[in-house]
């Protein structure tokens, strides 16, 4: 089974092939006869995670006749590991990348052994920010530089690492072009704080064969982003490299 990181929130209507490739691995890890049951993760900033939950819901229940067990993020505190008891899929939506991971900060032990064990996992803008086993969660400066907008810093100043997931081998960043988020995965690489990243436009996701899998499939309309960091990378921006590699879906084989 497979994880699938998306640049961007749901939108079924203009990158229906995510939904669809996950709601038939989902199927297929129940097995026939047998209705899947997907957990879907939301966080509402106001307070309400009930009302993001069609998002995401709705476009799987169209695909595939399926049990959704909602967990609620901000309205009873982090996630109980006991809520992804016997799921065959996970979806982790979008929003406010530091408030995601400290809600599923207590179950990522038991999200880790699901998708080791199979189970497919979904995530949407900071859905797929969290997977990785080192998080970039926010922030817009390296050494006082700004690397991207402050209104992409989720409310934080120094670019943040956490421990996340840790079902992908590199750091993810999202809304890539559109938000001008690469230059902040290029600068945390140039600057040392981890080795690997990949940024992910919209209407764009790559899809990993596992958690430590060395490379990965592009689908959707726009680029991934591949930064690794030069050999003479040093400590801060000042003379580090990065080496950046455009990557796009491969065209429809005939």
């Amino acid at each position: 089974m497979s994880i699938f990181l998306v640049g961007a929130g749901p939108d079924a209507e203009s990158f229906p092939e995510v939904f669809d490739r996950f709601s038939a691995e989902a199927q297929l890890m129940a097995g026939p006869g047998r209705r899947p049951r997907i957990a879907v993760v939301v966080h509402d900033s106001g307070g309400a995670p009930m009302t993001r939950l069609p998002d995401y819901a709705g476009p799987l229940q169209e695909r595939i006749a399926c049990d959704v067990v909602p967990v609620l993020l901000g309205s009873g505190g982090p996630a109980d590991p006991a809520a992804f008891a016997a799921v065959d899929g996970v979806v982790v939506g979008g929003g406010l990348t530091p408030a995601y991971l400290r809600g599923v900060e207590h179950a990522s032990p038991r999200l880790a052994q699901l998708v080791k064990e199979g189970v497919p996992y979904l995530g949407f803008s900071a859905g797929a920010m969290v997977a990785p086993g080192r998080a970039l969660i926010g922030g817009y400066l390296v050494d006082g530089v700004e690397v991207c907008g402050e209104e992409c810093s989720e409310g934080l100043a120094d670019l943040e690492f956490r421990t996340g997931l840790g079902i992908a081998p590199f750091s993810v960043d999202v809304h890539a072009a559109q938000a001008g988020t690469l230059s902040r995965a290029v600068g945390a690489v140039a600057a040392g704080l981890v080795d690997h990243a990949v940024a992910i436009d919209e209407g764009t996701a790559i899809i990993l064969a596992a958690a430590d899998a060395g490379d990965y499939t592009v689908i959707g309309a726009g680029t991934c982003w591949d930064i690794r960091g030069g050999a003479d990378r040093g400590p801060g921006l000042g003379g580090g490299a990065a080496v950046v590699t455009a990557r796009t879906a491969e065209p429809p084989r005939n």
